[in-house]
Formats: C-alpha cells, structure tokens, sequence
C-alpha cells in the first residue's frame, strides 16, 4: 500500500512539473510561502499530537513541531490553523485555506490531494473491553456498531472488508480519539475503530480497555497538499528526508512516544487508584514546590510516585527514605531535618532535581535537560556524567535521551565501567525510572490542571533559572 501512495505522489508530481496535469487547474487561494506571506498549516485538533498550551506558551506537539521546522527550513513564517475533524481540515484544503495539511491519514481515492513521504506508520485497530467476549476473526464484525471519528481512515478499511452486514459505523462529532476510547471503558461504547498510538496513550489512563482485532492495511500519515503545490511538495520532501537522515524525526518521535508501553494494566490500575486515594493529601506540597522551583508540579509528582508511590514513610534497603526517597547525604545537604516529614522531603526532592538540571551543561535542551536529570536522581550525576562520556565514542549524543537510554545500560557491564572513576550503575533500571515517570507524567497532565502560583514579588518569589523552567505541557 505505501507503494502505491509513493507511486501516485511521483505520477501527480511529474504531471505538474511537465504541465501536462489536469489537477494543475485547480485554483489556490494562497499566495505561495514567502517574506510576506507564512506557511498556513492545517493542523487537527488532537490530544496526542497536538497539545494547546496556556494562551501565554501557544501550542507544541508532534505536528506542530514538525511544520515548524519545515517553515524555519523554508524561511518563512509559520500559521497553523486548527481543525476539529478529518472531514474539516479536508476541507480547508480543497478550499485552498491552507497551504498543507499535518495530520491527514494517505487515501488513494482523491486526486486532488497529494502526499509527502509519510511520517508515521502505525495499525488500525477496534478496541473493547477487556470483559467483552473475544473477538475471533474480523468476519465478526458483520452487523455490530462500531464508533470512530468522522472521516476516521478506519472506516474505509472497514467497508473494504465487505461484510455481510456490513458494520454500522457510528461518527462521533466533537470528539476526539482519547475520548472515544474513555467511552469504552465506561462502556459507553463496545467498539471503537481507531489506531495503535492512540490506543496507547488511552490505555495509560484506561486499564480496562484492549485490542480486539487488528484491521487489513497499516495507516499511513504525513503532510497533505493540493495537488497544484508542486515546488511545495518537493522541498517537503528534501526537508523529510534530511529529518531522517539527521534523527531529527527520531528525536521527535522520542520526545513524544517513546515513553509509551512501558507500564502494563495492572501498573496503571494501582497507579489511578492512588491517584484518587492518595495524591489529594500531598497535592498542595508539591505545588508550593513547584512555587519554589519552576518544575510543573504534575512532574514532581510524577517523581514522587515513582520513587515512593506517594508513601511518605517508604524506606529502601540501601537507606534512602521518605516520599522523594533521599539519601541521608542529599537530605542533610539540602538542610532537611525529617526525611519522612513529606512536605519537606518534596520540597527537598524538588529542589534536588531542579539543582541536577541546573548542573547540566548549556548545550543540553529541553525535554532533554529534564529526562536526564531524572537519571542522574537515580544514578547520582558522576554515573550520568560517565555515561555520557561513552556516549560520543558510541556514536551516541550525549546531550539527547534518546540516545543516553542506549547508553546508560552498558553502566552494569565490566568493559565499561571498570573505565569510569564512578563504576558501576544500574542504568537499565534509571532509564526505566525516567520512562515510567514520563508516563506518570502523561497521564497526571491529562487529569489533574495546570498550577498557576499566586502573584507574588520578585522579593518574595525565588525565580527559577529559565534553562530548567517546564511549562505545563507534556513533553
């Protein structure tokens, strides 16, 4: 199939550069990209690859931090413009309102829509309820009501199947796919067409929920076009294939979904529990922490849960303590007389991690900065610093967590860390620490608001150092 979508892009883009191409005839309204006139994106409205920050940060997401760089890359402005489903964003771009789509899945049934190389490759599957009856074949899917998004490319390989009945397709206007899938668990729907990431992500926060059949064909996404923007399409694509070759994409596909299928059902069970039990009593602490130190609180938490499950008399055999589980050394550095006090040993953890950031060099960004610094509260700085040492002769960048979650394993291997002056370190167990609270992270942010610290002055308020500030959002 992504043959054929290469296939048909190749012929469209030929036809257009001979001129001999009927689909030439259509009229945009646009003005090309250029000084005065920015890349106007149609981008859709979705909780997994957009997130719409606080008016005052704008928007991020997969997507967007894509179409993005393609403007920067082009030189021009960016205008993103979102849409609230398929069918809409479709139609902007037949309308000539936008100059390409993001987020529009490849279809081969409409020539005047060309695609880019694609960006994203993932199954389309239905889920249920984990207590429904097993699904054995698709052929079981004649007659039953199935719900998804409307235009969702879900339903085309459904009518393809040419059962008899066919499903009933059900479109759910004003939703979106995380939603839909919440309306499984809480059975208001049985069946729900939708693909793999977006199963994933819903199943951080919706243990009950599961795949029931995979459908025929893997979903293709990336840019979308008028069949007319044919310079357009071609610099996309040189852009596409420069993010490969660089691990631009890699990198993005990382910061986004590279924490996801780390925690099984049960995990995730006893992690929402306790977020309705237990985080109501410490909620206030880690705030006044976030307050005293920039990090969204949700992250702290995140941390807190990971290291004690938000138990404030939690006490390991090595003889780290308390919510944030300190060592003795770190508690006493950092002027705590009570590790299993939870107000101060949060405050204390908080103001740990936010020194770890801090001590990181200038060259490491953000998310990075963060993810790192979460190893080096496990591993302790010298073990994240020795990692990082290999990670260039690995061919590896020591300033990327993608990369360093390579690299932190090989701590526990001989060849290694009999080299370092730290020695050895359980780095398999540290990247699996920073990947678990990243999904902590993910689904706290999804439940729980933003915090916004009361107005304070700057004579009452620490400032925290903007290269360790987090917003809200995730990633």
């Amino acid at each position: 199939m992504l043959s054929l979508f290469r296939s048909l892009c190749s012929l469209l883009i030929l036809g257009m550069l001979l001129g001999s191409c009927d689909l030439l005839k259509q009229v945009t309204l646009l003005k090309p990209p250029g000084p005065d006139q920015p890349l106007v994106v149609g981008l859709l409205a979705d909780p997994v690859f957009e997130q719409v920050a606080p008016s005052s940060e704008g928007m991020d997401g997969f997507s967007h931090d894509l179409v993005k760089l393609f403007a920067k890359e082009l030189g021009v402005e960016l205008k993103p413009v979102v849409a609230p489903d398929y069918p809409a964003l479709l139609d902007m771009l037949h309308a000539g309102k936008i100059h390409m789509a993001a987020s529009l899945p490849f279809r081969s049934d409409d020539p005047t829509v060309i695609y880019s190389p694609p960006l994203r490759e993932t199954r389309q599957v239905i889920v249920h309820h984990t207590s429904s009856r097993p699904i054995s074949d698709l052929d079981k899917l004649a007659g039953r009501e199935i719900a998804l998004l409307p235009g969702a490319p879900q339903a085309v390989a459904l009518r393809a199947l040419q059962l008899d009945p066919p499903p009933i397709l059900v479109e759910r206007s004003g939703s979106d796919e995380l939603a839909l899938l919440a309306d499984v668990a809480s059975r208001r729907h049985e069946l729900v067409a939708t693909d793999e990431l977006n199963f994933a992500f819903a199943a951080n926060a919706h243990p009950d929920i599961e795949i029931a059949l995979e459908l025929p064909e893997k979903l293709y996404s990336g840019w979308s076009f008028p069949a007319s923007s044919g310079d357009l399409l071609l610099r996309a694509t040189r852009f596409i294939a420069s993010i490969r070759s660089d691990g631009t994409l890699r990198q993005l596909n990382d910061r986004y979904f590279g924490h996801l299928k780390r925690m099984d059902s049960r995990d995730i069970e006893v992690f929402l529990g306790h977020v309705r039990g237990r985080l109501p009593h410490y909620r206030r602490a880690f705030q006044e922490a976030q307050e005293i130190t920039g990090i969204d609180w949700r992250l702290l938490a995140a941390l807190g849960y990971q290291e004690s499950k938000w138990d404030p008399l939690a006490t390991s055999p090595t003889g780290v303590r308390g919510m944030m589980m300190l060592t003795e050394e770190t508690a006493d550095r950092l002027g705590v007389s009570n590790r299993l006090d939870a107000t101060e040993s949060i405050r204390a953890g908080a103001k740990y991690l936010a020194t770890l950031m801090d001590e990181l060099p200038n060259e490491v960004k953000q998310p990075d900065r963060l993810w790192l610094a979460l190893a080096a509260y496990n591993l302790g700085m010298g073990h994240l610093n020795g990692g990082r040492y290999f990670a260039s002769s690995l061919k590896r960048d020591p300033n990327l967590w993608v990369d360093m979650k390579e690299v932190l394993p090989l701590l526990s291997q001989p060849e290694y860390y009999e080299r370092l002056k730290s020695g050895r370190a359980r780095g398999g167990e540290a990247v699996i620490l920073v990947e678990n609270i990243r999904n902590y992270y993910d689904v706290l942010s999804r439940f729980e608001p933003t915090y916004m610290p009361p107005s304070l002055s700057s004579n009452e308020k620490p400032q925290p150092d903007k290269k360790r500030k987090l917003s809200a959002n995730r990633g």
